[in-house]
C-alpha cells in the first residue's frame, strides 16, 4: 500500500498470556500483524522500554497497589504491575511476529518520571518522540494500526495520529483490550469522535 505504514504497537512478551502484564488473547494477534505486514512496504513498531523503577510501576510508590489511579506531576496516572523493563525477557517483541520488514522502532516510556502510550506523545503530552516527522518525511499519509492494548496504547497513538493529521484505521481483529473499568468503551467513543476509522483484516 503506498503512502500508507502499517504501526505495530507493544506486541512484547509481557504484554501477552503469562506476561507481567498480560492482555487477555494477547497472542491471538501475532498471526493477524504476521498477515498483515507481508502487503506493507511500510512497517513500525513501539516497543515499550521502562527502566526500573518507572513511575508508572506501583512497586516505585509504597502503599499503592496496580491499577490505582495516582496523581503525577503530569496528570492522572494509571500504576501498573513492572513490565517492560528494558533488556528483559518481558520486554521483548513476541519471537513469533515476523517484524524483518520493520524500518523503524520506537521505544517509549524509557523516560523514568513519565509513562507513555502513544507512539507520537509521551503522557506529559510535550515530550515527542520523533515519529510524526519521520512519517511525515517518508510522505506517509494513511497509518494502520494493530497490536496491544486497544484501550490504552493503540487508541492513544490513535488519537495523536489523527491529531497530527494522518487518516487513522485501527484494524479491530489485529488488537486486544485490557477493559479496566470500561476503558474499552470510552477508547472507542474518543476514537470515533475523532475519525479514527475501524476495520477488519479481512476487508483490507
Amino acid at each position: 500500500m503506498r503512502n500508507a505504514c502499517l504501526v505495530v504497537v507493544d506486541a512484547q512478551n509481557d504484554f501477552m498470556p503469562g506476561g507481567a502484564l498480560a492482555v487477555p488473547g494477547g497472542d491471538e494477534v501475532v498471526p493477524v500483524i504476521n498477515r498483515l505486514a507481508a502487503r506493507f512496504e511500510n512497517v513500525v513498531l513501539t516497543q515499550d522500554w521502562h527502566p526500573r523503577g518507572h513511575a508508572s510501576f506501583a512497586s516505585s510508590h509504597p502503599g499503592t497497589k496496580p491499577f490505582e489511579v495516582i496523581q503525577l506531576h503530569y496528570g492522572k496516572q494509571v500504576l501498573w504491575p513492572d513490565h517492560c523493563v528494558q533488556g528483559t525477557a518481558g520486554a521483548a517483541i513476541h519471537s513469533q511476529l515476523d517484524v524483518q520488514k520493520a524500518q523503524l522502532v520506537i521505544r517509549k516510556g524509557h523516560h523514568r518520571g513519565i509513562d507513555s502510550y502513544s507512539a507520537f506523545l509521551e503522557a506529559d503530552r510535550k515530550t515527542a518522540t520523533g515519529l510524526k516527522g519521520y512519517l511525515k518525511e517518508r510522505e506517509i499519509e494513511r497509518l494502520l494500526l494493530c497490536g496491544l492494548a486497544t484501550d490504552f496504547c493503540v487508541a492513544w497513538t490513535a488519537l495523536d495520529a489523527r491529531s497530527a493529521g494522518f487518516e487513522t484505521t485501527v484494524i479491530e481483529d489485529a488488537c486486544r483490550a485490557i477493559d479496566l473499568e470500561g476503558s474499552l468503551g470510552r477508547a472507542w467513543s474518543d476514537m470515533t469522535k475523532a475519525g479514527v476509522r475501524r476495520a477488519q483484516s479481512a476487508a483490507l
